[in-house]
C-alpha cells in the first residue's frame, strides 16, 4: 500500500475535499464521503474510488480492505492537518472521493419501492435511505430537485448505505407515476386525507411503490389523484404527524411485514 504523506495543505488534488459541501457535485459525478463506516460501506462496492485522505491509524486498521480496491491515490496526513485542509472540524480519520454509480433506469427497480416528491432536507434523504436498506427496500426514486442521496450530508446520515441502493432520479412526477402504474405497480401515498384508509388496515401485495411527500406540504391533490390508495399511521390527536423519514421507517416496516 503506497501511502502519499501530505505536508503542503495547498496541494490541488485536495482542494475537492474542501470544495464539495452538502450537495455539491462536478461535471464528472464526483462526491466526498466522510467517515470510517461510510467509507468502508463504500468500497464493499464497485463504485470507482478516485481517493482516500486518511490519518496513518485508518490504514493501518483497515489496509486490507483498502487493498482490494484498485485506489490510484492513497493521502495520509495528521487529523490537524486535515482539519487545516477541509476548512473546519473533523470529527473522523477520513474522507473519500469518488464517482457517483450510473443511476438505474425504472426498469431496472425492484418490486419494491420507496419515492420522494419533493423533500427538502438532505437529512431526511440520507435517514430514509439508510431506513430502506434496512429493512430490504433497496430501490430510491427520487426528484431532481431534491437532496441527491450522494450529497455529503444525505450520504454521512445513511451511514453509507444510499451506496448500496439501486437509485433513479425523476424529471416529473406525473409522468413517473404513470410509467410506474403501467408496469404493474401500486402506487400507495402516505398522507392523512377523507379517503385514507389506516397502515393497521390496508392490505399489500404484490409490486408496490410507497410515496411520500414534502416535510411541509406533503402530497398535492394531483399527485394524489394518481395513486391507488392514500394510507396514514394511526396516531394520537394532539399529534399532527410524524417527521417524514420516522413515517416512512414505520410504513416500509409494516409493508414488508404484511
Amino acid at each position: 500500500m503506497n501511502l502519499i504523506p501530505i505536508s503542503n495543505v495547498n496541494l490541488h488534488e485536495l482542494h475537492i475535499y474542501k470544495e464539495l459541501r452538502d450537495n455539491a457535485f462536478r461535471a464528472d459525478n464526483s462526491f466526498v464521503a466522510d467517515s470510517s463506516k461510510v467509507v468502508n460501506l463504500i468500497l464493499e462496492t464497485d463504485i470507482e474510488v478516485k481517493s482516500i485522505f486518511a490519518t496513518q491509524a485508518y490504514y493501518d486498521e483497515f489496509r486490507e480492505l483498502i487493498e482490494n480496491k484498485n485506489i490510484p491515490k492513497l493521502y495520509v496526513a495528521t487529523k490537524e492537518l486535515m482539519q487545516t485542509i477541509v476548512g473546519h472540524k473533523v470529527h473522523h480519520n477520513v474522507m473519500l472521493h469518488g464517482i457517483r454509480p450510473k443511476e438505474c433506469e425504472l426498469k431496472q427497480l425492484d418490486k419494491h419501492i420507496v419515492m420522494l416528491d419533493n423533500i427538502t432536507s438532505s437529512e431526511n434523504v440520507g435517514s430514509i435511505a439508510r431506513s430502506a436498506s434496512a429493512l430490504g427496500i433497496n430501490s430510491y426514486l427520487l426528484p431532481k430537485q431534491s437532496p441527491h442521496p450522494f450529497g455529503r450530508r444525505a450520504l454521512r446520515v445513511s451511514m453509507g448505505h444510499s451506496s448500496h441502493l439501486k437509485i433513479h432520479i425523476y424529471e416529473e412526477i406525473k409522468e413517473t407515476l404513470l410509467i410506474l402504474k403501467s408496469k404493474g405497480y401500486t402506487i400507495y401515498a402516505a398522507e392523512t386525507t377523507q379517503n385514507a384508509l389506516p397502515l393497521s388496515k390496508i392490505e399489500i401485495k404484490g409490486k408496490w411503490v410507497l410515496l411520500m411527500g414534502h416535510e411541509g406540504h406533503g402530497l398535492s391533490t394531483e399527485v394524489l389523484a394518481l395513486c391507488d390508495r392514500v394510507v396514514y399511521i394511526e396516531m394520537q390527536e394532539h399529534v399532527k404527524s410524524f417527521n417524514v423519514a420516522v413515517a416512512a421507517s414505520i410504513i416500509m416496516y409494516n409493508f414488508k411485514h404484511k
